[in-house]
């Protein structure tokens, strides 16, 4: 019989979080630090809108590129927070969460057969990789480095491209190490891009999550707008997982073709979500402060845990996930996340799982309860105590 499958989808490997977050879901009193999502409910003004959209009946596809309203409150948001002006009538498109826009935003971009490049940083999301793949392009990893916080250096970036380089994918604030960019950091790499001509694809789902000053968006910067497309969404900041809402910002070319693919495969947003969206941009900075304030609590008192079992992190600001370095005791990220999970009942997530640059670390994720932080911590500084005790003989 002939083969039913894809080889170039056969050959991709599964999400590396979801294996322990299915393991742990099967033990009992065991604690998972594994997911990123936020462990608060949408707020309620939030879904109020949502049920009254339903109470109204508003209960039909909206056009492809999604509610005007929204795109206009999007529009709103950005110039209020990034004096970035786009035309919510061509540059703005709404998407089933924002991995939907990273797919469709590779697809719309990437020649496949013309062996054009996709720069990957790594350690970062886990989805890039397989879409620069499925869009048919060759991703090219950038491996971050502990020493510089695990930023992406201008010097880096200039050594990774080639002729082919067409995007740069930059994904700050990061999944998983909690690293962000600053202003002058992006004025560095601004300058190689313009200079090679090749196009960014900026994920900035974390970027109201951050605990260093305002976010800066690279779109920003001069020369910027026009070759960046901005992919951002509602799931991290006003805790709107489900909702499956995201979007993305561009040029009216780019755009344009991302909204012809979108059409052909998912028709619209889901309408529920759009109207919860508009909601949330109007009034939840509120919102996204009060969730600030306690994920920025729980990151502080994860840095003050790890200072005092002696274990090596840097100190991220963005998003909701450390990184500490677990390379003293001698095992691969996968080997200690494993043992951990078996001996203390704490799911986290080898580092491996985000690129092979993130071996010897871990992320752990802070979208949970200080209360159930601290008995992970518990635990984690008795693993710990035992492993040294084990490399010593005792």
């Amino acid at each position: 019989m002939r083969n039913p499958l894809a080889d170039q989808v056969v050959e991709i490997k599964p999400s590396g979080i979801r294996k322990f977050f299915d393991i742990v879901s099967e033990m009992k009193d065991a604690i998972s630090l594994g997911v990123g999502e936020p462990d608060f409910a949408t707020p309620w003004h939030i879904r109020d809108e949502g049920i009254y959209s339903l109470e109204k009946g508003h209960t039909k596809y909206t056009s492809n590129a999604g509610l005007m309203a929204l795109r206009e409150e999007i529009c709103h948001y950005m110039y209020r927070k990034q004096g970035i002006r786009y035309n919510a009538a061509t540059d703005v498109l709404i998407t089933v969460g924002g991995s939907e826009a990273i797919d469709i935003g590779m697809r719309a971009m990437i020649n496949p057969g013309q062996g054009e490049e996709v720069l990957i940083p790594q350690p970062s999301y886990v989805s890039y990789e397989p879409c620069a793949i499925l869009a048919g392009a060759k991703p090219v990893i950038i491996n971050l480095k502990a020493e510089n916080e695990f930023r992406l250096t201008a010097q880096e970036l200039l050594d990774a491209i080639t002729d082919k380089t067409k995007i740069l994918i930059l994904p700050f604030p990061n999944n998983p190490t909690g690293a962000i960019m600053e202003k002058e950091d992006l004025e560095a790499i601004a300058k190689v891009i313009i200079e090679k001509d090749i196009y960014v694809m900026s994920d900035e789902i974390y970027g109201e999550l951050t605990y260093k000053g305002e976010h800066v968006s690279i779109a920003s910067l001069p020369g910027m707008q026009e070759r960046t497309i901005l992919i951002n969404g509602f799931s991290k900041a006003y805790a709107m997982t489900g909702w499956r809402m995201g979007y993305a910002c561009g040029p009216t070319k780019i755009i344009e073709q991302m909204t012809k693919i979108h059409q052909f495969a998912i028709m619209c947003a889901p309408t529920t979500g759009q109207y919860a969206g508009i909601e949330a941009l109007r009034n939840g900075d509120e919102d996204i402060k009060e969730m600030r304030v306690a994920y920025n609590q729980r990151r502080r008192y994860l840095m003050h845990a790890f200072k005092e079992m002696g274990l090596e992190c840097f100190e991220p600001f963005g998003a909701f996930y450390v990184f500490p370095c677990i390379k003293e005791f001698g095992m691969t990220s996968e080997e200690f996340a494993t043992r951990f999970l078996e001996e203390e009942k704490v799911a986290a997530v080898p580092g491996t799982a985000f690129g092979d640059s993130g071996e010897g670390f871990l992320r752990i994720s802070y979208a949970y309860s200080l209360e159930k932080l601290k008995t992970a911590m518990e635990r984690m500084a008795r693993f710990v105590e035992k492993l040294r005790k084990e490399q010593k003989g005792q």
